[in-house]
């Protein structure tokens, strides 16, 4: 794992792309190794998706009827969530040289990787208010829809920002990424069995 002082400044670089700013760039590892090391970003994002996918747990109750224990049902969400970050970077590496962006590949990876550990934590309000509300409860889906919106810009800026090919060609990978992000979710879900509950 990188040292807490690369780290920091790799957050640093991704904020700045996210704020539409391209010198963050010069803040990142885009070496191989860098490459590489960008995944630790999981782990820097892993405290807020713990809390969300407990929240997610929490929900199924205290049925006696539950066909998984709720530590089982924890871990497929965590394989879900992770396989819903990695798989959507993996289509991109096939799709980069057919869209002309081979050359952006290992920059957007790295971006967003640390972009993600960002937003992980820019959404824990959203676990937190899961573990005292129902995900049902409207005080829930407006914080969700309001931060999720936001993550959603703030990602577009990054695209854009990254690729550097103009709006157009930064909108379509953003499109791609988001489609193929729904995609692994849902297939994931089919697969372990486990289906969004809000």
């Amino acid at each position: 794992m990188p040292p807490a002082d690369d780290i920091q400044r790799y957050l640093v670089g991704a904020w700045r792309l996210m704020s539409g700013k391209r010198d963050g760039l010069s803040l990142l590892d885009i070496s191989a190794d860098g490459f590489w090391n960008s995944f630790f970003a999981i782990v820097v994002a892993l405290p807020p998706l713990i809390v969300g996918w407990v929240g997610a747990a929490n929900e199924l109750g205290d049925d006696p009827t539950a066909t998984v224990s709720r530590f089982s049902y924890l871990l497929r969400l965590a394989l879900i969530d992770l396989g819903a970050w990695v798989l959507p970077l993996v289509a991109l590496a096939i799709a980069a040289p057919f869209a002309g962006i081979r050359d952006r590949f290992v920059q957007y990876v790295v971006a967003i990787n640390w972009a993600s550990a960002i937003l992980a934590w820019l959404l824990l309000p959203v676990a937190l208010l899961r573990l005292v509300v129902s995900s049902s409860s409207s005080v829930f889906v407006l914080v969700s829809i309001g931060l999720f919106s936001l993550s959603m810009v703030l990602t577009w800026r990054l695209t854009n920002t990254v690729i550097a090919r103009g709006p157009a060609m930064g909108s379509a990978v953003f499109a791609g990424m988001f489609a193929a992000s729904i995609i692994a979710l849902l297939m994931l879900e089919s697969i372990f069995g486990v289906y969004s509950t809000g």
